[in-house]
């Protein structure tokens, strides 16, 4: 009996101290880790103000690759959400939904999982440093209200060592992520024209005429060599009875610093027929014929010299590749008023990126 009432009063202490320490223990617990890039602002932002890279930098993939993720909501903004579920012990199922965000400034996310607490926030802060401020710093910050839950408040004592790994992980996955993004800030190309923003659309089925060149990189050469292309190519579509599918279109293989390396393209179909596989084409001297499967494309409307459409191509492919869209095959312009234009300041073109 005696030893029954000294294990009693043992547990009592016990139990007593666990409380004493819970109630002084913090009730709510913050962690913020930082990290820098180079890239422009508006790629970070819209990077972070989106899901669809989320298994790209976070390291819940690293702990399960088998984790099943789900997006659902806008692709970017408020309402955009990410629900994962995993078998890993540990891991489980859980999701994050952007529940603020601030253009350019912040982006908070509301996270729920099988950790003890509530109100859990992940806060991504941006903020412009470095000389002239060419660079961003990414901080990350994580809050969770524990409350009442007193073995919540002691696995507060334990954030740092978990949550706080994994932030330093996603941080930095993050950036090697962003050094692989052409660092250009492609929303100065529409700043002043909502109307040119890039923008995702379809490709159907196709059937271009190609001819294939290499020239020294002197904008007279170039713009003769694209016009003779062009004439073998109309030659062809005379002769097989076809017509242009859509305005010419010139692939760039490689702009090299002395030579450019180029298709000039033009889609076609029969006279008075739809677009689409175009069978039975007679070909003459250089011409080529290929037949383009239906994708989906990223497009963006450029005014410029043609000299400039390098830039207008990197800038594209940033923009895809920040909202999780993988660019494919090689990157094109439609020149929307042929080829003597495109050598002028005012040349308009279609850039063009097939995406997946």
């Amino acid at each position: 009996m005696t030893r029954l009432i000294e294990i009693l009063i043992s547990l009592a202490i016990v139990t007593v101290l666990f409380l004493g320490v819970a109630l002084v223990l913090p009730s709510k617990r913050e962690l913020e880790h930082s990290v820098e890039t180079n890239r422009k602002l508006t790629i970070v932002f819209d990077t972070i103000n989106s899901l669809r890279r989320f298994d790209d930098w976070h390291p819940v993939v690293l702990r399960d690759p088998k984790v099943k993720i789900e997006l659902s909501g806008p692709e970017s903004g408020v309402g955009a959400t990410m629900n994962y579920s995993s078998q890993e012990r540990g891991i489980g199922d859980g999701s994050w939904k952007i529940v603020e965000s601030v253009p350019r400034q912040k982006v908070v996310y509301e996270i729920q999982d099988q950790q003890r607490g509530r109100d859990k926030r992940m806060t991504f802060t941006l903020t412009p440093t470095g000389r002239n401020n060419r660079n961003v710093r990414i901080t990350q910050h994580y809050s969770v209200d524990y409350g009442w839950n007193l073995l919540g408040r002691y696995s507060g004592l334990y954030v740092s060592s978990n949550v706080g790994e994994d932030m330093k992980i996603g941080l930095q996955r993050l950036s090697n992520m962003l050094a692989g993004v052409p660092n250009y800030d492609y929303a100065d190309l529409y700043k002043d024209n909502p109307a040119n923003a890039p923008r995702l659309g379809e490709r159907a089925a196709e059937t271009l005429l190609t001819v294939a060149a290499a020239v020294e990189r002197d904008n007279v050469k170039v713009q003769n060599q694209m016009k003779g292309n062009l004439e073998w190519i109309r030659k062809v579509m005379t002769a097989n009875g076809l017509e242009a599918a859509g305005p010419v279109r010139i692939v760039t293989n490689e702009f090299g610093s002395e030579t450019y390396s180029f298709v000039v393209a033009q889609p076609v179909r029969r006279a008075g027929g739809e677009g689409g596989k175009v069978e039975g084409i007679k070909l003459e001297g250089p011409v080529e014929v290929i037949h383009n499967e239906p994708t989906r494309i990223a497009v963006m409307p450029f005014t410029g010299h043609m000299a400039n459409l390098p830039v207008a191509r990197d800038a594209l492919r940033a923009w895809a590749l920040t909202r999780g869209y993988e660019t494919t095959e090689r990157p094109y312009e439609n020149w929307l008023d042929g080829i003597d234009a495109g050598f002028t300041e005012n040349g308009r073109y279609e850039v063009v990126w097939a995406v997946k």
